[in-house]
């Protein structure tokens, strides 16, 4: 029995502990627009309390009506004007409940465009607060996807059930106090009739919730092979391996699985709908006969017996609407759940607030650096032990899976070091500001973005303080040996690039590479400039030609070049050999190919390509 009470307990106390999101989501919508809230609220009173109104003045109407019959029989003047003044004063209170119902439809509309932005820019917000091995789990992109299908909608679904509680709790206490002349049972029966309705709503609302989390991996699924089947950048490789049809029924399966859980959830929900819907009539119905009852037997008048069948019938459409509403809030509270889930998940704290470091003329130092991606069964990095001096090349090469990448990704703090450290300017890259530190590096990465957006925008991202700077685009892209291709444009810095948008341009794979070298001159800060194969859809020619033109140009500051074409690294002024996570081999090309080890090996290996 105890434990029968306590499972109870847990139950109440689960149901009740999701409408702790009720009171955030009406905070929500109160910061997006103040004056909306308000006359959402003050029409809400005026639709409560307006139709038992209508309905006691109806009552008067048949009384009227049923006097004037009585005075003309026994030869009196009937009260014409007193029956029209009560039908006008009806018609202007039926007109009144349409106004506020009109009213409320208005600011619901306009709220709900106000409040999905606010929505949205919240969740986009949080999403840059997060770091970048958050975005690398699979968890985080089913918990990002929940809040964005669901969340810039619910908020203001609640609000709108709540005012709609209100109003329906506004207009069923009015009717109450008539129904309670008839008597105080006709209450009891009105709200009892509705609850059986409103267990089962809370209970499939419940369900369907638990439905939405389980299947988010396939929802997910579904929105990727949509992605597939009708992006630009996936189309020739869909239609070049005729991966169309293939794809499709993929699509197809995933959505028949989630169409045939949906179609069995509602089955059940609509047969115990019917069913208690058969309780609401009988009550109604039985309502119906005791009234019907006492008119005959002159205990009320044929006016109240109007009055109390419309009282009842009304009374017990806003029960079912306020427990309606009630499963509804209790469903929305779930989904806010998703949002609120994703929007107070921890950010990973960086602590560091140092603007430089104390001595410039230190580097870069890597001193026994560990790392593992989460969840990898490997590390990537393993006891990595590296000095980069300020002035000179660095030319990384190693197998793919290496680690070349890596590396550059800790030295630029989008992962915590898990063991040891990394030293720039003689100071804890985890000591340093982030954002300061950042600066001072500019890395462009082999799969770089291709921003839908103009050629000087396409170039000004790598500095975001002078993204609109045209002289500096320019300037950057004459550097990146881009400005060639682009005086040839139709707008020149001006063109729209890529396909999504009107007149876009789309460029070959090398003059995007071209764009995203000259974002490296855009950092004109950065002391620290990184080449991660950017230049791999180039010949070797031109790729060494490019590399040679950039270390002209960064005398003073630490390139790293990442490639794979030994050509190229050669020119490096240290070459680190990678191998599984580790440095195997150090030193400049003259020493490593007199040491006759892997360096050597790959060098002669890829030589013997070009004789």
């Amino acid at each position: 029995m105890l434990r029968d009470s306590q499972q109870a307990s847990v139950t109440l106390d689960s149901y009740l502990g999701v409408f702790r999101y009720s009171r955030r989501a009406v905070g929500l919508v109160w910061s997006t627009d103040r004056t909306l809230t308000l006359s959402m609220a003050a029409l809400t009173v005026a639709a409560g309390l307006l139709p038992a109104g209508a309905a006691y003045v109806g009552q008067l109407i048949v009384d009227a009506v049923v006097a004037a019959i009585g005075a003309s029989a026994d030869g009196a003047t009937p009260d014409y004007a007193g029956v029209l003044w009560l039908v006008v004063l009806e018609g202007v209170i039926v007109a009144g409940v349409a106004a506020a119902q009109r009213g409320i439809n208005h600011c619901e509309t306009l709220l709900r465009v106000h409040l999905s932005q606010r929505v949205n820019t919240l969740i986009l917000e949080k999403a840059l607060t997060l770091e970048l091995a958050q975005f690398e789990d699979s968890e985080f992109y089913d918990k990002l996807n929940r809040a964005r299908q669901e969340a810039s909608s619910r908020p203001l679904s609640l609000v709108k059930r709540t005012f709609g509680l209100a109003r329906h709790g506004i207009s069923l206490a009015s009717y109450a106090t008539l129904l309670l002349q008839f008597s105080g049972w006709a209450v009891v029966v009105l709200i009892a009739a509705g609850l059986p309705a409103f267990i089962a709503e809370t209970h499939f609302s419940g369900e369907r919730f638990r439905m939405f989390r389980f299947r988010s991996a396939e929802r997910r699924k579904l929105l990727y092979l949509e992605m597939v089947l009708a992006r630009e950048d996936h189309a020739k490789e869909v239609k070049l391996f005729h991966l169309g049809r293939e794809l499709l029924d993929r699509y197809k399966q995933i959505f028949q699985a989630l169409l045939d859980d949906e179609r069995r959830l509602t089955r059940r929900q609509d047969a115990w709908g019917l069913a208690l819907g058969v309780v609401s009539n009988a009550a109604f119905y039985g309502a119906y006969a005791w009234i019907a009852v006492a008119t005959i037997d002159g205990s009320i008048t044929l006016g109240q017996m109007t009055m109390y069948l419309l009282v009842f019938k009304q009374g017990q459409s806003s029960v079912s609407s306020m427990l309606s509403a009630i499963g509804g809030m209790y469903e929305d509270n779930l989904y806010l759940s998703n949002l609120y889930e994703f929007l107070e998940q921890p950010s990973i704290a960086w602590s560091g607030s140092a603007p430089q470091g104390p001595d410039p003329s230190a580097g870069i130092v890597f001193e026994h650096v560990t790392f593992s991606y989460p969840g990898a069964s490997a590390p990537a990095l393993v006891d990595i032990n590296l000095t980069l001096a300020p002035g000179k090349s660095v030319g990384v090469v190693g197998r793919n899976g290496s680690g070349k990448t890596t590396l550059i990704k800790l030295l630029a703090g989008l992962y915590p070091v898990e063991h040891g450290r990394i030293l720039f300017e003689g100071r804890n890259i985890d000591d340093w500001d982030p954002g300061a530190l950042r600066r001072r590096i500019g890395v462009i990465f082999q799969d770089f973005n291709r921003y839908q957006l103009q050629v000087g925008e396409n170039i000004g991202v790598g500095d975001e303080a002078n993204l609109g700077d045209a002289e500096r685009w320019s300037a950057a892209a004459k550097l990146g040996r881009a400005a060639e291709f682009i005086d040839t444009l139709p707008d020149k810095y001006h063109t729209q690039l890529g396909r999504w948008f009107h007149d876009g341009q789309e460029l070959s794979g090398g003059q995007w590479q071209r764009i995203a070298l000259s974002r490296a001159f855009m950092r004109e800060d950065a002391d620290i400039l990184v080449l991660d194969e950017p230049t791999a859809a180039m010949d070797a020619e031109t790729e060494a030609e490019i590399f040679e033109h950039f270390r002209a140009m960064t005398e003073a500051k630490i390139v790293i070049l990442i490639s794979h074409r030994f050509s190229t690294v050669r020119q490096a002024d240290q070459i680190v050999v990678m191998d599984r996570g580790k440095i195997i081999e150090q030193g400049d090309h003259d020493s490593l190919v007199a040491a006759d080890g892997q360096y050597a090996k790959l060098f002669e290996l890829q030589a013997q390509g070009y004789r």
